[in-house]
């Protein structure tokens, strides 16, 4: 029989919890403790683990609210029949109605369910025990729940020991600031695919800072189309290789795309990636069947270098908030649930040395150091550049050196990310150049 996923219950409160993300794509292996997937509550935001060994199927959909103790996917074991979907996702996306949670002893006292609050909460954070509240303020704080002593019941943590904690951290001298080490390591880019979709497929590069699931709200209108996302060097799964150029990224690139062994594609850049499209463009035209850019960069010295060495050096995200809110022009799409969920993924520090030292390559002084206005007016594919004219990062009237040939869309009220202020348009945008 497959191991049922089960959505964990992470907070006193908490009824349900919506799945943000997948690591693991259906049909994958995945090995017991390995990341799963992303929740998030009212309160909270936090990461699954896989409960056991198995393959990965019938997934719960990305964005769904499934109530707690419910199942959100299956683990098959290796040659199980893989029969038709179990029953709540039947035809995904809530086709049909989700049995009733199980229900938890009405007379549990309230002590053991905390302790069951610990014991799967744990889990996920090396099995410290601590109170919900005490996890989401040290998280906030941007302190290791690991590092502190608590003093209630076996020794959980509790509110008053962070605060505790932070009134003595604020009467500290602070440490002398050091610089990230940064360890370069080996390996192929990261490349993920979407299950279905016919035709030509979509290729896409994300920009700086960000991976692959920045695509997820501009995906839902491309689903006729087989997608494939590249994550650059540093950056989501991909190894955090040393990059010293511009051409040493395009070259890493250059080298996942023509392992893809693809006839055609239309190719999708953001922002960095935009910048690596023009490059890949205009090496491998016969390849592409069109070009989109988004807010790429290449086409002028400006760029905002601030909002990039922030995003480099934040390490709680008290101090990344502000600066991924500057991505956008109405900063109530960037909520505090996201904030915590990309502090979250930005807590290895070799990732942000990776990306600090390759912003210095790439943008020393807070300036492009690379020029592809030549090669753009190269490319013959078919090419649409979008973007927000509220853009802070770069500025959107660098859209105006592109050749006359290129279609130009811009939008009011939209910043440095169209694909996630304006995907609806995006995705029109997109399916009329296919």
């Amino acid at each position: 029989m497959p191991t049922e996923v089960i959505m964990p219950k992470v907070d006193m409160d908490m009824a349900k919890g919506k799945i943000m993300s997948w690591h693991i794509a259906e049909g994958e292996r995945v090995s017991k403790g390995e990341p799963l997937f992303d929740i998030e509550t009212d309160k909270a935001a936090m990461e699954v683990e896989a409960p056991a060994d198995g393959i990965l199927h019938h997934t719960a959909s990305e964005g769904m609210d499934i109530p707690i103790g419910t199942p959100c996917a299956w683990l098959y074991a290796e040659g199980e029949e893989v029969g038709e979907q179990p029953a709540p996702f039947a035809g995904q996306a809530g086709a049909g109605a989700a049995p009733e949670p199980k229900q938890v002893e009405a007379d549990v006292p309230v002590e053991a369910e905390l302790e069951l609050v610990d014991a799967i909460a744990g889990e996920a954070t090396d099995k410290v025990r601590a109170t919900p509240r005490a996890r989401s303020l040290a998280s906030g704080a941007g302190l290791n729940i690991a590092d502190l002593i608590g003093t209630g019941p076996r020794g959980r943590v509790q509110a008053l020991d962070v605060e505790t904690e932070i009134a003595l951290r604020d009467t500290r001298p602070a440490p002398l600031a050091s610089p990230l080490v940064f360890k370069a390591e080996t390996g192929s880019l990261a490349v993920t695919r979407s299950k279905g979709g016919t035709g030509t497929p979509i290729v896409m590069i994300h920009g700086f800072a960000s991976d692959a699931t920045s695509w997820s709200p501009m995906e839902t209108h491309l689903k006729h189309r087989p997608l494939i996302r590249i994550d650059l060097p540093g950056h989501g799964k991909s190894p955090k290789l040393r990059i010293d150029s511009f051409a040493d990224l395009v070259r890493e690139v250059r080298r996942a795309f023509d392992d893809l062994n693809l006839d055609a594609a239309h190719l999708v850049g953001h922002s960095l990636g935009g910048a690596v499209s023009i490059a890949l463009a205009d090496t491998r035209a016969k390849r592409l069947s069109s070009l989109t850019l988004i807010a790429p960069a290449g086409l002028g010295p400006d760029i905002n270098g601030n909002a990039l060495s922030g995003i480099c050096r934040a390490t709680r995200a008290e101090s990344l908030g502000p600066w991924l809110r500057s991505l956008v022009a109405n900063e109530d799409i960037v909520t505090d649930s996201y904030v915590r969920l990309a502090m979250a993924g930005r807590e290895d520090t070799n990732l942000r040395a990776a990306q600090s030292r390759l912003a210095d390559a790439l943008f020393p002084d807070g300036v492009q150091a690379f020029d592809l206005r030549a090669a753009l007016e190269r490319i013959d594919t078919p090419t649409r550049i979008i973007w927000g004219k509220q853009d802070a990062i770069i500025p959107w009237k660098h859209a105006l050196r592109a050749p006359g040939k290129m279609a130009l869309h811009l939008f009011d009220g939209v910043g440095h990310m169209p694909q996630i202020e304006c995907s609806a348009e995006l995705g029109r945008i997109l399916s009329s150049n296919l």
